[in-house]
């Protein structure tokens, strides 16, 4: 039995147990409103078992519905948001109703209400922290509820301790107590409400989620990026652009996107990813240059310096050139993979180098952002771009 279905069997025994004291309570002192309470009480054990089974049938995958039936935890906090309004509606009924009369054995009464009051305020607070922390809405509706009996329970001692000493002061505090109650369950009926009609899920959430993306080298773009809520569960919907178009290397990629999404946050049911290859209009060539700008370094990570080419994908002609220091060039350890790094931050597409570091640290890098690497054996630029089939023309040996 999951954690929430446990709560949700204690919140059972907690409100017949109290509805039993309240009852014998009312029977014993004459009480009509303490009689009234006991029946409303009667009506939330009703309301935890509906709680109790929405849990066990929630989680229920099934040929009709192979994404499980998630959402009848937000109908039913929607129902449960009824109630609470029902109470509200019930609260009223019994300021207008309820006659001044003298009761046998208040003392009783006294002592039964606060017992009751007791329970429900200990236990909804817990309920309600138990299911901000495992992310349940009809925990979280229901421990809202048992606070709404908290306060529908002071009224009945407010009245009880009045007539004892001939005062009625709770009809003021009744109506007042109302608009909380009815303020709390249009909220949850709002929340259920959303969940139920598909709403997104929230911004916070969704924020996190494009930065886990965009923080993965081999993806390009971010299409779109959709979500929702089914119960205390998210469905997240993408769609990306990857540098690659090799299918193996495509399936790899999203899945450690979905699995990296469903480390980070809580209660991700399934990231459905759909993804494309890249069809660029430019490809950037980065290479190691030495001091005399015009040669390749035969030094990848010790080179002074890196020239970053930008061809045209259809023409294979020359856009831009940019020459950027090398900015590891000092650090004794690791000089090749920061080096690489760097360039897999600028976008590269291929990288030329005049030895190969295959099961090297710098090959790895590569090739986890799919930039292909291509050893050379000249010495320029103009000569190694130009074996590729691209147009280095305008520029000088």
């Amino acid at each position: 039995m999951e954690k929430s279905e446990r709560i949700a069997l204690l919140a059972i025994i907690i409100n017949l147990f109290i509805f039993g004291i309240k009852y014998a309570s009312a029977s014993a002192t004459g009480s009509i409103a303490l009689k009234a309470e006991a029946f409303h009480t009667f009506a939330d054990f009703i309301a935890s078992l509906t709680v109790f089974a929405g849990l066990k049938i929630a989680k229920r995958k099934t040929k009709s519905f192979p994404y499980g039936l998630y959402k009848v935890e937000n109908l039913l906090s929607v129902v449960i948001s009824t109630v609470i309004l029902y109470t509200g509606y019930e609260i009223i009924l019994d300021v207008i109703n309820t006659d001044i009369t003298e009761l046998k054995n208040s003392g009783l009464a006294i002592i039964s209400l606060l017992v009751a009051i007791m329970i429900t305020f200990l236990f909804s607070n817990y309920e309600r922290k138990m299911g901000k922390k495992i992310n349940s809405p009809i925990l979280i509706a229901d421990s809202q509820h048992m606070l709404t009996d908290v306060l529908s329970n002071l009224i009945v001692l407010f009245a009880v301790i009045s007539s004892t000493i001939g005062f009625q002061l709770d009809k003021i505090g009744a109506l007042i107590v109302v608009i909380f109650i009815a303020r709390t369950a249009i909220r949850i009926l709002i929340d259920g409400a959303k969940v139920l009609l598909d709403a997104s899920v929230d911004y916070e959430t969704l924020s996190r989620i494009e930065k886990i993306i965009l923080g993965t080298p081999q993806v390009v773009k971010l299409k779109a990026l959709t979500g929702r809520n089914s119960g205390r569960f998210k469905f997240i919907e993408v769609s990306i652009m990857i540098k690659t178009h090799n299918l193996d290397k495509a399936y790899f990629i999203a899945d450690n996107i979905e699995s990296h999404i469903k480390n980070e946050i809580k209660n991700i049911d399934k990231v459905v990813i759909h993804y494309e290859p890249t069809q660029k209009e430019e490809i950037i060539y980065a290479l190691p240059l030495s001091d005399d700008q015009i040669s390749i370094s035969p030094h990848f990570g010790e080179a002074p310096l890196f020239m970053f080419v930008t061809f045209n994908a259809e023409k294979k002609i020359v856009i831009k050139i940019d020459i950027l220091n090398n900015p590891y060039t000092k650090i004794e350890k690791g000089k090749g993979i920061l080096a690489a790094e760097f360039l897999v931050k600028n976008m590269v597409d291929f990288v030329l180098v005049k030895n190969n570091f295959e099961s090297k640290g710098p090959h790895y890098v590569f090739s986890n952002a799919n930039v292909e690497v291509i050893v050379t054996k000249d010495e320029s630029p103009k000569q190694a771009f130009e074996k590729l089939g691209l147009a280095f023309s305008p520029f000088s040996d």
